[in-house]
């Protein structure tokens, strides 16, 4: 199987990344890619934010941004998984070419700009999807060309919000002008009001989380936290992609982006240490960035996220790196006489601050 892969792999990197993209889901969809089913045991499973996980380790957004492969994310091995980003309207995206592989870096830089085909649609295939058997949650985005871009997370959850298991205010991707600017507490105290009024018109309570993106610095982390802790907010994700390009070797190291991937490892990590640190304990965080590995992903939990994410590590590595880095998850709880996820949670987070 993983000869199978590593051709497969080779095969899309031939191609342009955004069609490779393309390709990755349809074989998907097609039942072409052999997938492992559920992967939990009793160390791995776990509890975050009121949803019950056979795992720690989620699928981050962006990857399946029209909710189209559910049905076979959900059978990949991951413990949640998360689709969007979901826009009121559909849109376009930013021009072509907006995805590129940074193979040196073993990274990615994305502009795609929110491109998805729309709340009522993306709503219409969630509505219909199979329920289980790991939790499937929506990036809630807004319209690049909105008057009330506030408003329109609060309206995709509207449309959306009966078919999810919890959602993702997400005001931290760089590809859509001046929308890190709602993350200042003023403007993320408003949004997040109009989001909580629609929630509690849900017929079914499900957990909200915020997204915030890697390059803010440690007072904008202390009010995020600040607002995060009395808005209702379930849970932080730590983080979106960076502006920053220290270090790169790739040729395409300059193109204007996200950049995702191995050199995002430690810059969110460090912003995971210090959210943990200004929440208390009284807020779960979910650590993104960079993961490509069992040990990033230990060293997430012991930084003090409850539950991880992963996306771009999957560009080099394929799908077979899921149950990879499950299994070495499995060994270091066991080895360090953990009973469960829970109990190594934060306890190497002194170390990143």
């Amino acid at each position: 199987m993983k000869a199978v892969e590593k051709l497969g792999l080779a095969l899309l990197h031939r191609t342009d990344p955004e069609r490779a993209h393309a390709l990755s889901l349809t074989a998907l969809r097609f039942g072409l890619v052999p997938l492992p089913g559920v992967i939990t045991s009793a160390r791995l499973a776990t509890t975050v934010a009121g949803l019950m996980l056979p795992n720690p380790l989620g699928l981050a957004a962006g990857y399946d941004k029209n909710a189209t492969a559910i049905a076979a994310l959900t059978r990949a091995g991951f413990g949640f998984v998360e689709v969007g980003a979901a826009t009121p309207r559909a849109q376009a995206g930013n021009p072509r070419p907006r995805l590129f592989r940074l193979t040196e870096d073993r990274a990615v830089i994305n502009r795609f700009g929110f491109n998805n085909e729309g709340a009522e649609v993306i709503g219409a295939r969630l509505a219909a999807r199979p329920q289980g058997p790991v939790p499937v949650g929506l990036n809630l985005g807004a319209n690049k060309d909105s008057a009330d871009r506030a408003g329109d997370f609060a309206r995709v959850l509207e449309r959306c919000g009966p078919h999810v298991d919890f959602a993702t205010v997400n005001v931290s991707s760089p590809n859509t002008e001046k929308l890190r600017d709602l993350q200042g507490r003023a403007a993320l105290s408003a949004l997040l009001a109009g989001v909580m009024e629609v929630r509690a018109g849900l017929a079914r309570r499900i957990p909200v989380f915020l997204k915030i993106a890697p390059d803010l610095n440690p007072d904008e982390l202390a009010e995020i936290a600040e607002v995060a802790l009395t808005s209702g907010l379930d849970a932080i994700i730590a983080t979106n992609t960076t502006l920053s390009r220290e270090g790169l070797k790739s040729a395409s190291r300059d193109q204007a982006g996200g950049l995702s991937g191995a050199p995002l490892f430690e810059k969110s990590t460090r912003v995971l240490a210090l959210l943990s640190q200004l929440t208390a304990g009284k807020l779960p965080l979910i650590g993104v960035g960079g993961v490509s590995s069992a040990e990033d992903a230990w060293a997430k939990i012991r930084a003090g996220a409850s539950a991880v994410q992963l996306y771009s590590a999957m560009v080099y590595q394929g799908i077979s790196l899921v149950p990879a880095v499950l299994s070495g998850l499995e060994a270091r709880l066991a080895a360090g006489g953990y009973a469960g996820v829970a109990d190594a949670v934060g306890t190497g987070r002194d170390a990143w601050l």
